[in-house]
């Protein structure tokens, strides 16, 4: 009878065991389905979030690149005006009135942009790049045209370079001022004329010694040029003095040849400048404002027709023919052909 009774018994915990097996693997073939269904929905969520999370920091950063300078990277709230310019757009009346003065072209303002600051603003994005620029930048565009001192506007050199939005991005999380600049090292012929311009240009100038007259004369030995340049005696008209003044060079005082202007506004023949500049000093001769051999520009187109129309007495024995300045050169290889 206790025999029978253990093997029930035995048969019974068989039983049990071979249900819980069952419930187990019927379990394990139905988790791996509720499971991923649940993973899948809760990536969907959030995929959604971070979607929106993205979104909105791309639109907020897109709101922030709006209050910056596309050139400097400064900030428009600086400024008491609150003035900006949109990069891509056309000149502005009085940017318009300056560039046909020095006899320039330029409809829109990212050509401009190009020829000042050497940046291309043609294939801008929105979302990386702002859309307007500072009036600072405008001053410099400005200063820069009319051959003017720019280098305290604008005193870097090269302009921001923007990146897209990232979790560092110094857009989203710069300074009411704007966007901090890379550390650069600073050009030293350049921080040389700033220490130059802050150091001479405030002064007053003193009443001339003995020693500034003589200068004069000592220009003229350095320069040299009595036999290349053309004297103001051999005009063919008696112009006024003030006019044969301002067609002198003030170097040598002889008719100018290939002229340059400096950022003074002064004109000189561009080896006498040169020879001057060597060994004088980066200095104009004139008013003794810092100058330096790069910042010697051509004069406008206007002066230089003026000048080549002018007309001279050949100097040559038994010529005494008037001939334009511009074709005198080519008046001279003649009588050199026939010698």
């Amino acid at each position: 009878h206790l025999a029978n009774n253990n093997k029930g018994n035995m048969a019974a915990s068989l039983d049990q065991v071979i249900e819980e097996k069952t419930d187990t693997v019927a379990l394990m073939s139905h988790s791996p389905f509720e499971t991923e269904t649940e993973l899948n929905k809760s990536m969907q969520a959030i995929d959604k979030g971070a979607f929106h999370v993205s979104q909105r920091e791309a639109k907020t950063h897109q709101e922030n690149l709006q209050h910056l300078c596309r050139i400097c990277g400064s900030s428009f709230k600086t400024d008491p005006y609150k003035r900006s310019h949109p990069v891509h757009g056309p000149i502005d009346d009085e940017m318009q009135v300056l560039l046909r003065k020095k006899e320039k072209k330029a409809i829109s303002w990212p050509d401009l942009l190009a020829k000042v600051f050497k940046i291309g603003v043609k294939g801008d994005i929105d979302t990386i790049h702002p859309t307007k620029f500072c009036h600072q930048c405008w001053t410099v565009v400005q200063k820069k045209l009319s051959n003017s001192p720019y280098e305290m506007f604008f005193p870097r050199r090269s302009p921001v370079e923007w990146q897209s939005h990232s979790s560092s991005c110094d857009v989203c999380g710069t300074s009411p001022r704007g966007v901090k600049r890379k550390k650069q090292v600073l050009n030293p012929q350049l921080s040389k004329k700033l220490r130059m311009v802050s150091g001479r240009v405030r002064k007053i100038r003193q009443i001339k010694n003995p020693k500034q007259v003589n200068q004069k004369s000592l220009m003229k030995k350095i320069a040299s040029c009595k036999k290349i340049h053309l004297s103001t005696k051999i005009l063919a008209v008696d112009y006024p003095s003030d006019f044969v003044k301002s067609i002198s060079c003030q170097i040598c005082e002889h008719i100018l040849a290939d002229p340059v202007e400096t950022t003074c506004k002064h004109l000189f023949c561009r080896t006498c400048i040169l020879k001057c500049l060597k060994v004088m000093g980066s200095y104009c001769p004139a008013c003794c404002y810092p100058c330096f051999p790069t910042d010697l520009v051509s004069p406008v187109k206007s002066f230089l027709s003026i000048m080549n129309s002018l007309l001279v007495i050949c100097p040559v024995k038994d010529c005494q023919e008037e001939v334009c300045l511009g074709k005198y050169c080519h008046h001279l290889s003649r009588h050199k052909e026939i010698k």
